[in-house]
């Protein structure tokens, strides 16, 4: 079977491999096991690999190198419109060549292969939306174009999609789904962690606004002046770095938080077993990993009330849900510290709950959508 991966995912070659971001990465590795060759449709602008960056396992790889492109600027829009059609061109020519056609979504690269794959009505497809499927949350256009047209049965033939949450009045196509970070062998005992002494945070993430890492670190500021002891260790990159380390500075928190950067699986992994809370107060997610894999590990979620998170966290029997309001939050937050009972049951059906969602059974998933 040829497989084709439509992706905005900007990817990288080094050492004769390619690779990109490893969650995506870590995913594709497993779909690329029941199949023979992949056509992956992506930019190929990365140039050194980096500790969050993977390769790709599979060795039979046709890559189809296509410029990314947006529309934020009057001159950004001008070279998009003459970097479409060669773009559009390749994406047709990689699904023409597949067996099955693949999609990730909402993106730019995802937008166009919605469009494109109309073409191919009989051609089975998948689609991964990673994001906020909630048909009413606010979003940029182009997403909300992007769920209608899946949604479309009439447009999108043949199509199974995949998304985060269960939601009322999906058309047929629509396939709740999960993601996953960790195998049965996985399943290690926990050591309890105890609200006693310093109690440990940890936000895990690309420092971006929408994952708003100074909302989490002015909340541990609140716990801090409240008499609270508190340490908050940021894992990731991005735009907000700057802004974060001024904020820092001007604020004399050096002793509270704790930039680490970008690290690898094992050393994130190692945090969560060693934190009492992951925090993750992000403006809108799809099914976000670091909640479900601080779960697996003991550290409880402390998160906001976007896509499926709500569920995740059983409204609050599985963590707690983040008001958007400093001084709410830190309220909900003082109660729990004050109450090691109710944590531990907390962190305990955390634990029971994402330990249902591993790669083995995320595999045999993937396995059957391809075979059907």
């Amino acid at each position: 079977m040829t497989f084709c991966i439509i992706t905005h995912v900007a990817h990288g070659f080094q050492d004769g491999q390619y690779f990109a971001y490893s969650p995506y990465v870590r995913e594709m590795n497993i779909w690329s096991k029941y199949v023979g060759k992949i056509i992956v449709v992506a930019p190929l602008n990365l140039k050194d690999k980096t500790a969050i960056d993977l390769d790709y396992s599979h060795q039979n790889i046709a890559f189809s190198q296509v410029s990314s492109y947006h529309f934020l600027s009057l001159k950004a829009a001008l070279q998009s419109l003459f970097k479409l059609p060669i773009i559009v061109f390749k994406i047709y020519k990689a699904m023409q060549q597949s067996d099955h056609i693949h999609l990730r979504c909402p993106g730019n690269m995802g937008l166009l292969g919605c469009l494109v794959q109309i073409l191919f009505p009989s051609k089975p497809k998948t689609a991964k939306y990673a994001g906020n499927w909630d048909l009413k949350a606010k979003q940029p256009l182009s997403y909300r174009f992007q769920k209608w047209l899946l949604s479309n049965t009439f447009l999108t033939k043949n199509m199974q999609v995949l998304v985060y949450g269960e939601w009322e009045n999906s058309t047929k196509n629509i396939k709740p789904f999960f993601t996953a970070s960790y195998f049965e062998k996985d399943k290690i005992e926990v050591s309890p962690r105890t609200l006693k002494g310093k109690i440990a945070f940890v936000f895990v993430g690309t420092l971006s606004n929408g994952k708003q890492p100074l909302y989490a670190i002015q909340l541990l500021e609140k716990l801090q002046q409240q008499g609270y002891d508190v340490q908050l260790a940021i894992y990731g990159e991005g735009a907000e770095r700057n802004p974060i380390e001024n904020y820092i500075t001007e604020k004399a928190l050096e002793s509270l938080v704790f930039l680490k950067g970008n690290q690898s699986q094992e050393t994130i992994k190692q945090a969560y077993l060693e934190n009492h809370f992951v925090i993750l107060p992000s403006l809108s997610e799809g099914w976000p990993k670091v909640v479900a894999e601080g779960m697996f590990w003991g550290c409880l979620p402390i998160a906001s009330k976007v896509s499926c998170v709500p569920n995740m966290l059983a409204n609050g029997n599985r963590g707690l849900l983040l008001d958007m309001s400093l001084e709410q939050d830190a309220n909900k937050i003082i109660n729990l510290l004050q109450d090691n009972t109710l944590y531990q049951e907390k962190v305990n059906n955390a634990i029971q709950w994402s330990r249902q969602y591993t790669l083995d059974v995320f595999e045999n998933e993937i396995k059957q959508l391809l075979q059907s």
